[in-house]
């Protein structure tokens, strides 16, 4: 009976826990699928950005009163993150092809 137990605690405790760290590590990464996903989003999110602006400057140039903050998107502490973004793009699809 011993036996029995120093053999699960040796090999079964080990396998078992083993067997959970690799199920972690797998499930802890991203697909393709989602890589794909997430570019579109992305894709999508600044052509969103450039009808908003266009509509803001159309409101803007029908009525002189109104200043939306989005006009100031050219700021150069703003777009430095999308910069970043684009060219870590840039780099992966060159990396893959």
């Amino acid at each position: 009976m011993e036996e029995i137990a120093v053999i699960v605690v040796l090999l079964g405790i080990p396998w078992i826990v083993l067997h959970y760290i690799t199920k972690w590590k797998t499930a802890a990464t991203i697909t393709n699928d989602d890589e794909v996903l997430l570019d579109e989003l992305y894709q999508l999110a600044k052509r969103l950005d450039d009808r908003m602006d266009t509509v803001e400057r159309l409101v803007a140039s029908d009525n002189p009163e109104y200043k939306p903050a989005r006009l100031l998107h050219d700021r150069e502490a703003d777009n430095q993150q999308l910069r970043e973004l684009d060219r870590l793009l840039a780099e992966k699809k060159g990396a893959s092809q």
